[in-house]
C-alpha cells in the first residue's frame, strides 16, 4: 500500500510540474495588450495544454514584474532603461528584448473638434500647458488635457519624443490605459489625448502631425513623428513554452493578428 501510495504521489508531482512547465504569465503595455489578448487566445485554441494569463498594467509594471520573477513575458511600449537593465542583472535577470510590432502614438481630440492637424511644438506647448485654449489653434473653447499616467511606456515615449524630457505639466488628467484616453477624449468635446493607432476608433478624430498622417506605411518607415517599436520582454532567450508563444507571435499567423489589432506588422 505504502508503495502504491508513493507512485500515485510521485504521479501527482510529474503530473503539477508538467502543468507548471505548460502555464505562462504575461504582464505590462496595455498597448500591447490588444495584441497579445489576441494571440494568446489563438495559441490557446491551438495548443490547449498551455494555460496562459494576461494582465496590463503599463510597460514600468511589467518590466518590474520581470525583474522581480513575477512574470515569464513582459510586455512593453517602450526599451528598457539602462537602470532597470542593470537591476535586473543584479537579481541575475538577462532582460531579453524582442521587437513584435510597430506603433504610432497619434494625437486624438474629440469628433466634434474642427482640428485636422497639429505640429510637434504645438503638442509639446499645449502638454507643458502654455497653451490653455482652443482659440490658439483656431478652435474655441477650454483646452482639457489627457495623459497616460508616468508609469506607462506610452507616456515615457511621449515624454521623450514630444516633451523633449520636459515634464507633462500637473493640470494633464492622467489615465491609466489607452482605453481609459479614448474614453475621456470621446465624452469631453474640449479634450486632447494621445493613443497607439491600434486604439484609433470612430470615437475620436486622429490628427495629423507636422502635416503626416499615422499610417502603418508612415508608422513601419518612421517617417510618422511619433513612431516606436513595441517590444516583449524574457528573462534570457526564450525557451519551451514561452518561446512557443513567440515564434507564433512572430510568425506569419501571429503578426496577421498584430495587423488585425490595428497595429503595424513587422514584414
Amino acid at each position: 500500500m505504502k508503495k502504491l501510495i508513493g507512485i500515485v504521489a510521485a504521479f501527482l508531482l510529474m503530473a503539477s510540474t508538467a502543468l507548471a512547465d505548460t502555464t505562462i504569465k504575461v504582464d505590462g503595455s496595455t498597448t500591447v495588450l490588444p495584441i497579445m489578448q489576441k494571440v494568446v487566445e489563438a495559441y490557446m485554441k491551438a495548443h490547449p495544454d498551455v494555460k496562459i494569463s494576461v494582465s496590463g498594467g503599463g510597460s514600468g509594471n511589467g518590466i518590474k514584474a520581470l525583474i522581480d520573477g513575477a512574470t515569464d513575458i513582459a510586455m512593453a511600449s517602450r526599451a528598457m532603461e539602462q537602470k532597470e537593465i542593470d537591476l535586473a542583472k543584479t537579481k541575475n535577470v538577462a532582460a531579453n528584448q524582442i521587437v513584435c510590432a510597430i506603433d504610432a502614438i497619434v494625437p486624438v481630440v474629440n469628433p466634434a473638434n474642427k482640428l485636422s492637424e497639429i505640429t510637434l511644438a504645438q503638442l509639446k506647448d499645449l502638454y507643458m500647458g502654455k497653451i490653455t485654449t482652443w482659440k490658439d489653434l483656431g478652435g474655441d473653447g477650454p483646452v482639457v488635457v489627457i495623459s497616460r499616467d508616468t508609469s506607462s511606456g506610452t507616456y515615457e515615449t511621449w515624454e521623450g519624443l514630444v516633451m523633449k524630457k520636459e515634464r507633462v505639466f500637473p493640470g494633464a488628467l492622467m489615465q491609466a490605459s489607452s482605453g481609459a484616453v479614448v474614453q475621456a477624449v470621446s465624452k469631453n468635446k474640449n479634450a486632447m489625448g494621445y493613443v497607439g493607432i491600434g486604439y484609433l476608433d470612430a470615437s475620436t478624430k486622429a490628427l495629423k502631425v507636422d502635416g503626416i498622417e499615422a499610417t502603418a506605411e508612415n508608422a513601419k518607415s518612421k517617417k510618422f513623428p511619433i513612431s516606436r517599436d513595441l517590444y516583449l520582454y524574457t528573462n534570457g532567450a526564450p525557451a519551451g513554452a514561452v518561446k512557443g508563444l513567440v515564434d507564433f507571435l512572430l510568425g506569419a499567423e501571429g503578426q496577421k493578428l498584430v495587423k488585425e489589432a490595428g497595429f503595424v506588422p513587422l514584414n
